[in-house]
Parts: structure tokens; sequence; C-alpha cells
């Protein structure tokens, strides 16, 4: 690949020269802001991700109510549509729409007026990797993990066009560079998925079953659970925690509940980690203490509870109870199994897309089978030992897919910006193939502000 002949210089430090022959022009040269709302009509509703751009929003699940959302008031998207949400501009959140539906009324829409571009390849330059630095330095900070950029900002911004057969040239190219990375990518991430199954079959099996084969059996008295041993016994969760909730300790340190690790240590430093808001006053949060069980109630149904390592505080939103179990251990990776994940979500009632909300007297009538100390304590080692081989591999898998993913990126960044020519290269016949979208997207756009929506 080679460089073009020659080049202009841009005001940009982040983009610091361009092809020559390339045209200069401004967002609100190129764009109209739109407002239309939704109304009483029917909309797929949509969210921006910084992964993927403009999706449909997953509702997870069928059987958990959306319509209580009043969506009346949301902006309608049109394909072709320029969908920003300018408090996470920074990550990348922003596209092109492929699709008709409404998003958030926080959002910004634009219609592109100008015919002469072609809308795949304005996609791919406003979300490459040197954009973002514009909208990082253009993101106000209001408050933790959401910084406001403002549309006055946005539509300023310059930007430098090919003509149209060298923008449709590049965008058929990269189609074709990135699908073939794609590939690869969804073949590695159907991995991930498949150790993952491996890992939490493992663990279900241990605390359902136990270690030792041929063993006499019975009934758990759940249908999809089926048997379990028989010198086991099953308790309710209501004998087994006590809740509580203590406030004024702001001076703690801040936690969360994340679905794959349990309670962790929140970083709120970290500006690319931090998607939830934090108040100044932290007053009103929770106090959890070590060996507490702590559960975020809007997504207990994907797992997001466990006992925590820590003394800190929570948001006020999360269940926290006290524990009458001996071994804490244990019971951590019993009800973080995939069994009591399922008994989870048959006790969460939908409010609202991607968050339902647990009901306490039905997650109390929930079993938890409880083999006897030392068998427990057996599991406990066996899980320790087991466990680590699937994360390893695990992480080795992400490891190659975090090459792919940083590959496309560059040379995404590289062509649309103008730093390679690709107007003499043939591409030839090729599958397109998209990027599959994560099932967990938890921890991207649409997050839990103390139990409400981001």
């Amino acid at each position: 690949m080679v460089e073009y002949e020659s080049y202009q210089s841009t005001s940009y430090r982040w983009l610091p020269k361009v092809p020559s022959h390339w045209l200069k022009k401004s967002i609100r040269q190129i764009t109209s802001v739109l407002s239309e709302r939704c109304g009483d009509r029917d909309y797929r509703l949509l969210s921006v991700y910084r992964e993927y751009g403009v999706i449909p929003k997953d509702s997870r699940d069928d059987n958990h109510n959306k319509e209580s959302l009043d969506l009346s008031n949301y902006k309608v998207v049109h394909i072709g549509d320029l969908v920003l949400n300018k408090m996470k501009m920074w990550q990348g959140s922003l596209g092109v729409s492929q699709y008709e539906g409404i998003v958030s009324p926080a959002y910004i829409i634009c219609k592109v007026l100008d015919k002469d571009i072609n809308l795949d390849y304005l996609h791919l330059l406003l979300r490459s990797e040197r954009f973002k630095s514009y909208y990082n330095q253009y993101s106000y900070g209001i408050r933790v993990g959401q910084w406001d950029m403002h549309y006055e900002d946005f539509k300023n911004l310059k930007v430098y066009m090919p003509p149209r057969a060298e923008q449709d040239q590049i965008v058929r190219f990269l189609d074709w560079k990135v699908s073939k990375a794609n590939a690869l990518i969804n073949i590695k991430k159907k991995e991930i998925k498949s150790v993952e199954s491996l890992k939490h079959s493992a663990l279900s099996d241990a605390v359902t079953h136990g270690l030792t084969a041929d063993i006499p059996m019975k009934f758990s008295g759940v249908k999809w659970l089926g048997d379990i041993p028989a010198h086991w016994t099953t308790i309710k969760l209501r004998q087994l925690l006590s809740s509580v909730s203590e406030k004024n300790h702001p001076e703690l340190p801040l936690l969360s509940v994340v679905r794959e690790q349990g309670v962790i240590v929140r970083d709120v430093d970290d500006k690319e980690a931090n998607h939830n808001y934090i108040p100044d006053d932290l007053s009103g949060y929770k106090m959890v203490k070590k060996g507490q069980f702590v559960m975020n109630k809007m997504k207990a149904w994907q797992g997001s509870y466990g006992i925590s390592d820590y003394t800190g505080i929570v948001s006020p939103a999360y269940f926290i109870f006290d524990v009458a179990f001996d071994n804490l251990e244990y019971f951590h990776y019993a009800i973080r199994s995939k069994v009591y994940v399922n008994f989870f979500a048959q006790a969460s009632d939908g409010i609202r897309v991607g968050q339902w909300d647990l009901q306490m007297d039905k997650m109390k009538e929930i079993p938890f089978i409880v083999p006897p100390v030392d068998e427990q304590i057996a599991i406990v080692e066996h899980i320790k030992k087991t466990l680590p081989k699937y994360d390893e591999a695990i992480e080795k898998i992400k490891a190659e897919v975090a090459v792919l993913e940083e590959y496309k990126a560059k040379l995404i960044a590289d062509i649309v910006t103008g730093k390679i020519d690709v107007r003499n290269i043939t591409v030839p016949e090729y599958e397109h193939v998209d990027d599959i979208v994560d099932d967990d997207l938890e921890n991207n756009e649409e997050t839990e502000i103390d139990g409400e929506e981001a």
C-alpha cells in the first residue's frame, strides 16, 4: 500500500495532512438537525454503541414487558440519518443508521444533505480513531462517565472528502478487508462462547450433582433442574438472607457489581470504563461489608451479584444481605452458577428494555441446594482448580480478537483519512461479513444509574 502523491495541511494536530485534491467541508454544510418525535407510532427501538454504531436495541427476552416505557417523545431515525449520542461521543458513539426506528430524546439526529457523499464512507470517517481525538477535545465533563459534546462544536468540525468515485472505492476496499478480518473475529468469538459454556456447565454440574459419580439421586422439586444427590438438602433463600441498608459512609471506596466478576472496586478515574453517573454526594449510597451478598436487582437476571470481598459503598438501588451460611465461598460459587441465574430471571419482572426488576418476595422463595460441609469444601477446591483453565483459554482468544480489532481500526483510520491510497487496487469478488454483535452490551451505552437508565 502506498501514500498519495501530494498532501495539504489541515488545522488539526490529530489530522495533520490529507491528500491535496480532497475538499474541506464542515458538518454544518453537509447536515441539518432533525427532531421528529415518535408520538403514538410503532417504531423499532434503536441505540448507538461505540463498537457498532446504530443498531436495534436488544430486548433480550420477549417474555419481559417493554411496553411500559413511554416512547412518545423519542426521536425518529430514518435510514441514512447520522445519529449522535452526545454524552458518549468521546467513545465514538455515533454512526449513520441503516435502520428506521427511534432513539433517546437526548440523542442528536442529522440528515445528510450532500448527495455527493457516500454515507458508508461518512460513517467510517466519523467513527475512525483519529476523529475520536476531536470528540474528546470538545467533550465537557459534567459527570463521571458522561461528557457532553456541544452540537455547536460538532457542526464546526471540518471533514476532508475525496471525490465520490474515490469514496466508493475506499468503501468497497475496506468492506473487503474488514470482512476478511470479521470472518476470523467471528470464529474466535464463537470459540469464546463455547469455552464460556463449558466453564458454566462445569460450575453448574459441580454445585448441583457434586463430584462423585454413580450416587443415589432424588428429584430436586424443580422440573428444569432435575435430580440432585439424595443426601443433599434444600433451603429457601429467605432462611439464609437478611436484608440490610446502612448509609452515610461516603468516605468508603465505590464498588460495583458486574456479571462476569461479581463485586469489584470501581475505578472512578478511568474515563473509558465509567459509563454510569456518580453523584457528588454519596451519602445516600449503601454500605457493603466484606462477606455480604450484593445484588444489582435490575441485572440479577444476568448474574450481576455475588459475595463481596471488599468493604465499600454501592448504588442505593442495589440489594445488600447478611448471609447465614458458614461457607461463603461455596455460597458465592453456587449462587453465581447458571442454575441460580435462571431462578433470578424467573423472579424478575420487566419494567423496561434490558432492565428487569428483581422482586424481593419472589427471590426469597428460591431454593438453595446444600451439600454436606465436607463436600462444600471439596467442591470449592475443585472449582478453584478447574475454572482458571477456562479463564486462561478465554483470555488468550480475547487477546487474538483484540489484535484483529486493532488491525481493523488502524486500517480504516489510515485509509479514510488519506494516509494510504487504494484507488488503483482491484477488489476481488468476496463475501461480506458483519462483525457479530456481542450479547453482552451491559457495560456499553445503556447502563444503569442508581436503578435508572443512562
